[in-house]
């Protein structure tokens, strides 16, 4: 029997789970979640996310996950499980955000003293003690002045699989040259989320995949090399300070002798570490063409792969590398649990009461509308945050839930169109998708069977799987994707939800004047 790990570093949480595989045995038997908020307060986050009185400012405290990986794995040595079966590790993490070192991270990530806390020897490493991650919106004229520099929006989106987006690290980095060019200066490296944790387990700096690379509008979409471009358009002297770009299969060391000492744990294989949403879309087992996945978490987005990458020409949608060396299209909406989260709260529902107001709802409800920009919304791009509703009472419990609900799915629905798919079937995942509510509504409103998966945590569910194809790769095995999922990320098939073919018909128009409305009021902003 071998075990495989997979950490996944979320905007509020890491969470690490153990699968094992024994011959045609394979089962998770480990797994812990850890929140930042609740586990970490020192931190003073709130939804991981630092209180900023500027609402395009969204960051993280670096460190706090570093001390994150050092409580998790502290966890991991003390489950029971006999860890000299652990084989290999790989991780996810939240895209875009970006952590910024000095060139003392090098010596310092070499020489970590296993008697000490991690996050107590990381302190001087950083040239900005903050990370801007994927909710920040505050970087609008560094968009502009990217795409205008590599010839618009579409030549860069041609380029790098996206137009340039507030959230993408690329639009970050010229940021913080522009406004910190010191720091930037003193920067020798910047990571993502996903390599700065896979460099803490190796002792050492650790590549990017191509999933990950892929949402920094830096990386050319086809020759998986930093785009020249891209880099020049962004900031200066850039490609010495990023990392390079490395399969997802890649094998990039063992775990440093600071874990092996410091938590007793074996030196098993790390693999490269990818961005969540790639490695969500192994943990649904979306690794064939025609299906999609459904994440209803901190954000909601749908992915589905494609064997060949084309990108959405209205520019709300994003592709990425895939975990099989494939692409992945994406759409992304910002106000997903935190909306929900905002309208049970507004009217002083706890959970159940949520799901109540769904079931004793009608579909359309005769035209009432919703849009649930209570954040900064990525798709459609809306920077000034507000709630607009139509033939709609504000004070109605049931009635605004419904019509949130209907908002989030039929925005995914609309904005996802230009990805191509026949939509017949969709793997819910993420925290959203236990309401059966919910999700029937995503199955009327997009005429799909809905199939509820088997492990909550698709991004890190994705990491294990991702540990035992690289492992399996490194030791000489061909085994496909499709036969890594069997058993394990793939969806319950009792749990399946069949659109009602009434609410579909009552949907598709209103889709329609969803659109309407939504066009009409960016119209006016």
């Amino acid at each position: 029997m071998r075990l495989y790990l997979g950490l996944d570093c979320s905007t509020q949480s890491l969470t690490a789970m153990a699968i094992a595989i024994d011959g045609g045995r394979r089962e998770v038997v480990w797994e812990r979640s850890l929140e930042f908020d609740r586990d970490l307060p020192d931190y003073r986050t709130r939804h991981g996310v630092l209180p900023s009185a500027d609402p395009l400012i969204a960051v993280s405290p670096p460190l706090m996950w570093a001390e994150a990986l050092d409580a998790v794995l502290a966890d991991l040595a003390t489950s029971g499980l006999d860890l000299t079966r652990l084989t290999a590790i790989a991780g996810s993490a939240q895209q875009h955000g970006s952590v910024y070192l000095n060139q003392s991270s090098t010596a310092c990530l070499a020489t970590l003293d296993p008697a000490r806390p991690l996050a107590d020897q990381l302190r001087r490493i950083f040239t900005r003690e903050t990370a801007p991650i994927w909710m920040d919106a505050s970087t609008s004229a560094e968009c502009a002045e990217i795409a205008a520099a590599v010839g618009g929006a579409a030549r860069l989106a041609g380029i790098t699989g996206s137009r340039a987006f507030e959230r993408f690290t690329g639009p970050q980095i010229r940021r913080v040259a522009k406004q910190h060019p010191d720091a930037y200066a003193a920067t020798t490296r910047i990571d993502l989320v996903s390599s700065f944790m896979a460099s803490l387990l190796a002792g050492r700096h650790a590549p990017l995949d191509p999933g990950d690379a892929s949402g920094m509008n830096l990386m050319d979409l086809h020759t998986r090399c930093w785009s020249r471009e891209a880099l020049d358009a962004t900031a200066p002297d850039l490609e010495p300070k990023l990392p390079p770009i490395a399969p997802a299969t890649t094998v990039i060391g063992a775990l440093s002798p600071y874990w092996q000492t410091r938590h007793r744990l074996p030196p098993a294989a790390l693999v490269v570490w990818t961005g969540d949403n790639p490695s969500s879309l192994a943990g649904t087992g979306i690794v064939e063409e025609g299906q999609v996945a459904v994440s209803l978490g901190t954000s909601d987005t749908i992915f589905g792969l494609m064997h060949t990458p084309h990108v959405d020409p209205g520019g709300a949608g994003h592709v990425f590398g895939a975990p099989t060396g494939d692409y992945m299209g994406l759409t992304c909406l910002r106000n997903g649990s935190l909306a929900r989260e905002r309208i049970r709260d507004a009217h002083g529902l706890d959970w159940r009461g949520f799901s109540r107001a769904l079931e004793t709802t009608s579909p359309g409800q005769d035209g009432a509308l919703m849009l649930p920009w209570f954040e900064p919304e990525i798709t459609p791009t809306v920077n000034a945050p507000a709630v607009h509703r139509r033939n709609l009472d504000a004070g109605a419990p049931h009635a605004n839930v419904r019509a949130l609900v209907e908002a989030q799915m039929m925005a995914l629905a609309n904005h996802s169109r230009w990805m191509g798919i026949d939509v017949r079937t969709i793997h819910a995942t993420g925290g959203a998708s236990a309401n059966r509510a919910i999700l029937r509504v995503m199955a009327d409103v997009f005429g799909a069977d809905v199939f509820q998966c088997q492990v909550g945590n698709a991004a890190c569910l994705g990491a294990a799987l991702r540990a035992w194809h690289a492992d399996a790769a490194a030791r000489g095995s061909t085994r496909p994707w499709s036969a890594i999922v069997a058993g394990l990320a793939e969806p319950i098939a009792a749990s399946r939800i069949q659109p009602d073919g009434d609410a579909v018909r009552i949907y598709a128009a209103l889709r329609a004047e969803y659109a309407r409305f939504e066009a009409d009021v960016l119209s006016r902003r």
